[in-house]
């Protein structure tokens, strides 16, 4: 793999024999924990409530016919909502739950969306549509990535002569809505994967089990939230440097739901039976534990049933190794070149070279200063927790 300070020092192309080697021996998830979650709710003005709460999988008795999607459907919520910093929404639920969450711990902040198309710049057949064009936002802060997805479309309006099958409908139908105007829950986990940390977010379709009233999230989010409110000051005339000039709403509303209680829901006409491989990828990238696989005829879906799919992902991590060595090695060629440059640069993939492109660029920031400045404050933090321990003349000391 060529040293990235011997490349350009604003453009630097990457094919897939550049990944061959300084791979793991073994490439497997672990240390898996969910950190914080949100709900997007139908508003005037951007609003998410944390911590959110997935829709609870409540199937009718019998068949149903349910009418095929139509009307706004989102490709990719968090940036039509709030295009100003589709990431925001990540680390603003991120430190309500977990205040003193040391960012400066993780390699790279992603979408698992992004995850899913590096795989498929590894090893096209592992996406259902094969290698498409695509391109990710990149911002660096001190040794964190951080990776934003760009679709040319955030989201699209279902025409009546549009047929784009039967998914939307069907969640209507067979799940719950636990948050009042919910329009979408999206999860945020850490995991280690080949010595790198990642934070990643993803969207969830349901969860299973009982979801009680009379269930709380702890109190200390509350108290969180509302130091985060706080901080959230629009005023013009402030000149605390922790205020925040946002144009994102929080609210307090939801339950925390732990991940192994978590599903997605995939819809198929009958005679289209989904294979676990079309859909494991994404399945791994955020660690979801349970499948239901839903088949129609014409719209009629009988009950589905709800499956533990762990142990067949966990399977299927192990027969990709290969692919997964890849993905590692291709992150980690992405983090010398874009810590080598700081800033922003774009990710690219280019379908007539086959390979991906990493340009140099300027451009606004990714999320308001005061995030920002969470990278410096551990540091911060963390610096005077080692000077306490040796003393108040430790910093004075001479060597």
């Amino acid at each position: 793999m060529p040293d990235p300070k011997t490349v350009s020092q604003e453009f630097v192309k990457i094919s897939r024999l550049d990944l061959e080697s300084s791979v793991p021996a073994e490439a497997i998830i672990t240390d898996v924990k969910h950190l914080a979650s949100y709900n997007w709710i139908e508003a005037s003005t951007p609003t998410i409530a944390v911590p959110g709460s997935p829709a609870q999988w409540s199937p009718p008795q019998g068949n149903r016919r349910v009418k095929k999607d139509s009307g706004l459907v989102y490709i990719a919520q968090n940036a039509a909502r709030h295009p100003d910093s589709p990431l925001e929404p990540l680390f603003r639920s991120l430190y309500i739950e977990q205040p003193t969450f040391d960012i400066n711990s993780i390699d790279v902040v992603t979408d698992r969306n992004n995850i899913r198309k590096l795989l498929s710049f590894i090893n096209p057949t592992l996406s259902k549509d094969g290698l498409d064009s695509f391109t990710i936002q990149v911002d660096t802060t001190a040794r964190t990535a951080i990776f934003c997805r760009d679709e040319t479309a955030t989201h699209e309006v279902i025409g009546p002569d549009k047929f784009r099958g039967f998914g939307h409908e069907f969640e209507k139908a067979y799940t719950v809505t636990q948050v009042k105007n919910s329009t979408g829950h999206h999860r945020i986990i850490s995991y280690r994967l080949g010595g790198l940390n990642l934070l990643v977010r993803h969207e969830t379709d349901g969860c299973v089990g009982d979801l009680k009233p009379g269930v709380k999230n702890n109190e200390s989010t509350g108290d969180n939230l509302a130091n985060v409110l706080k901080s959230l000051c629009l005023s013009s005339d402030t000149t605390d440097e922790n205020s925040v000039r946002s144009k994102l709403a929080i609210k307090r509303e939801g339950r925390v739901v732990p991940r192994e209680s978590t599903l997605e829901i995939k819809t198929r006409a009958f005679h289209r039976p989904l294979e676990l491989s079309e859909v494991a990828p994404q399945l791994w990238a955020s660690q979801t534990p349970k499948l239901v696989r839903a088949y129609h005829q014409r719209g009629s879906f009988s009950t589905p049933k709800v499956e533990d799919i762990t142990a067949a992902v966990k399977q299927w991590e192990q027969t990709h190794q290969d692919d997964i060595k890849k993905l590692i090695a291709l992150i980690n060629h992405i983090l010398r070149v874009t810590r080598n440059w700081g800033g922003s640069c774009t990710i690219r993939y280019n379908p007539v070279e086959d390979k991906l492109e990493i340009k140099k660029i300027g451009r606004k920031k990714m999320l308001p200063d005061d995030l920002y400045s969470r990278w410096t404050k551990t540091i911060h933090d963390a610096m005077a927790q080692k000077n306490s321990k040796h003393g108040p003349n430790f910093a004075q000391k001479k060597v």
